[in-house]
């Protein structure tokens, strides 16, 4: 095996939610090994960027091309129990609107079956000079089929 095989772990899509696994690392955690509160942030970005890769979005491409990208316009996270040092999580994701300029997602931090972390995230796409811009239609369409209806 080369270094070119090894390649970061992918999340996966599980119906239409998006699972992202991820341990809990030393650098994570405070002086207690409980993880520090805004390292949630990190978790829960590094899920929905995996989940917009994985349905076939380019953000990266789309900046580069000056179209937009996303951006976090509002966030709510009410914390459970405290995650650990070495604990193995899942962040779920679930689309559960979309709006003209906007995609509201429910992501939520899973030790086993245990509820850690609980948030709702507003993503604004955005024009590259900041301001609110319609989504790409073809992005529309794909978290349309990642809706389920009542379910959030």
């Amino acid at each position: 095996m080369s270094v070119s095989d090894v390649r970061p772990a992918d999340g996966a899509m599980r119906g239409r939610a998006h699972h992202f696994p991820l341990r809990v690392y030393f650098e994570d955690t405070d002086v207690a090994g409980i993880v520090y509160y805004a390292n949630y942030l990190r978790f829960l970005e590094r899920a929905r960027s995996d989940l917009l890769r994985l349905v076939g979005i380019d953000q990266r491409a789309a900046l580069e091309t000056g179209e937009g990208v996303y951006a976090v316009a509002d966030v709510s996270i009410r914390y459970r129990a405290p995650a650990k040092l070495a604990d193995e999580l899942v962040v779920v994701t679930r689309i559960e609107a979309i709006r003209a300029a906007s995609v509201l997602i429910h992501q939520q931090v899973m030790r086993g079956g245990d509820l850690i972390a609980d948030a709702r995230v507003t993503a604004a796409f955005i024009s590259p000079d900041g301001r609110p811009r319609r989504q790409p239609r073809a992005w529309i369409e794909l978290f349309e089929r990642l809706i389920v209806e009542g379910e959030t």
